[in-house]
């Protein structure tokens, strides 16, 4: 059926993972996709577990404390108990389209009962703050642990002085990780909150305040200003909202921004180096990432979707978000 779509292309089917196909195209890219999704599962890490999921809601661990909030890609059913679900320590309640409130249970860990709770969960060498927020997330989204890891192999074979470029960096959770890996990080957001929140994970990982280079900046802007400039970067992530507004009151809507945003991420990946975009409730298809990613000269390129495994039970994937990577002169 795919080949019927493209019959000048061959395709070849990857033994190792059956899902994985190598479509051969005239130009020197190598695109990497799934017939099912090519799934980015993250390594399993001591601060973090996804308990169970189900019936819109998932039950997740975080540093000590657990935390039962509203997932709409959780379509099944659930696997725990009642009384596993009962344990939570914090449970998001919605209030409207716009946001909801926690609820801690009686008994709950104290931190769930301070009046703005706040804790830490560690992985790797880093420590970063959790806080519940009304939009029901917490700070650390950790499905993006799988792009942590790959960022942490390119930066192992890139050596000393080479630079990542983080976009919509948010609370800096993969800045702070490529810090320790040995980049040079600038890390870009429009948020003062979300930029104040990422100096906290910095202290608390044990880093000065001004190890990065940080700036409160509209994303495509700064990028497209960094073109002119003629800058590059060994390691470029995007991490963009479907819609939000600059520090000058600059509105991004992905649906008009990616494309320009990618072409301005085109110059600006080294030639030897990697790009990843990773989104969230967005109405596109992997594929039209990959795409985009066409344009792009050489390299290789795998698109689909990010995902977090069950700790028990028959260990299912949640659906955590689309991701495509690219890269070049690297053995990834």
């Amino acid at each position: 059926m795919i080949a019927s779509l493209r019959p000048e292309r061959k395709l070849r089917v990857f033994p190792s993972q059956p899902w994985e196909i190598q479509r051969c195209l005239p130009s020197p890219t190598r695109i990497l996709y799934g017939v099912g999704p090519n799934v980015f599962e993250i390594s399993e890490f001591a601060g973090y577990a996804l308990l169970d999921s189900g019936q819109g809601e998932k039950l997740e661990r975080f540093g000590e404390l657990v935390l039962r909030r509203p997932d709409p890609q959780a379509l099944w059913n659930r696997r725990g108990s009642e009384s596993l679900w009962r344990s939570a320590d914090l449970t998001f309640v919605r209030e409207s389209d716009r946001g909801g409130r926690w609820e801690a249970r009686r008994g709950a860990h104290a931190a769930a009962r301070d009046a703005q709770p706040s804790w830490l969960m560690d992985y790797s060498q880093a420590r970063f703050v959790i806080r519940p927020t009304p939009f029901k997330h917490v700070g650390v989204f950790p499905e993006q642990a799988s792009n942590w890891e790959f960022v942490a192999r390119a930066a192992s074979q890139l050596g000393t002085g080479a630079r990542l470029l983080n976009l919509f960096g948010y609370t800096g959770a993969a800045s702070v990780l490529a810090h320790q890996a040995g980049l040079e990080v600038t890390h870009v957001d429009a948020s003062k909150t979300s930029l104040g929140w990422m100096r906290e994970n910095l202290v608390a990982s044990g880093l000065p305040e001004d190890s990065l280079r940080v700036l409160l900046e509209d994303a495509l802007v700064f990028a497209q200003r960094e073109v002119r400039r003629g800058s590059h970067y060994e390691i470029v992530l995007l991490d963009p909202p479907h819609q939000g507004r600059g520090p000058r009151g600059e509105r991004w809507r992905l649906e008009q921004g990616l494309a320009p945003l990618f072409e301005a991420a085109r110059s600006l990946v080294a030639e030897r180096g990697l790009l990843v975009l990773s989104t969230y409730a967005v109405g596109y298809s992997p594929l039209a990432f990959s795409n985009l990613l066409e344009d792009f000269e050489g390299g290789t390129q795998a698109v689909g979707e990010l995902a977090l495994r069950e700790t028990e039970g028959t260990r299912r994937l949640l659906p955590a978000g689309f991701c495509a990577r690219w890269w070049r002169g690297l053995d990834l």
